[in-house]
């Protein structure tokens, strides 16, 4: 339970766990259709590799939020190695929280349990990425202490860049 939602409990994923792999896959299908998300449905070959693929790799952590029986968040983090500091991160991944369900603490409570399980693991600092015009999502992460870094002020600051195989 929660003290910012107290009817919400957060659960860490068990990927062979038939609920929660279909909670994890409507929660990705939702926040997939939604414009921060790419405005698309998973195709049906992603939601039968995703819970699998996440299974099967090592440093894969998922925490679904749930208010009753219904899965109304997840978050979705890897954990990874800082090489400057010789220690664990956490990188998180996905961030859902169900368009009904949004501004109200929920991703509060999902951060929160990602943070406890970097803490319990030794993690040196928590990572994630956010679109430029996202910035309902750029105002949280800043209130929870995120922000954007620079080694030096002369070489500026990260950006995370892709390309696509």
């Amino acid at each position: 339970m929660s003290a910012i939602n107290p009817a919400v409990s957060i659960l860490r994923a068990d990927y062979g766990d038939v609920r929660h792999a279909a909670d994890i896959l409507r929660l990705m299908d939702e926040y997939a259709r939604d414009p921060m998300g790419g405005a698309k449905p998973l195709g049906d070959d992603v939601k039968a590799r995703l819970v699998p693929a996440l299974a099967t790799c090592a440093g894969a952590s998922s925490f679904i939020a749930y208010s009753g029986d219904e899965a109304i968040g997840l978050i979705t983090c890897f954990e990874t190695l800082s090489t400057f500091r010789a220690l664990p991160l956490l990188n998180i991944h996905d961030v859902i929280v169900a368009c009904s369900w949004r501004r109200r603490g929920i991703a509060r409570l999902l951060f929160g349990a990602a943070e406890l399980f970097a803490r319990e693991r030794h993690c040196c600092k928590l990572t994630l990425e956010v679109l430029e015009g996202n910035t309902h999502a750029q105002a949280l992460y800043r209130d929870l202490g995120f922000s954007g870094y620079s080694l030096t002020p002369e070489t500026g600051y990260a950006l995370f860049w892709q390309k696509k195989l």
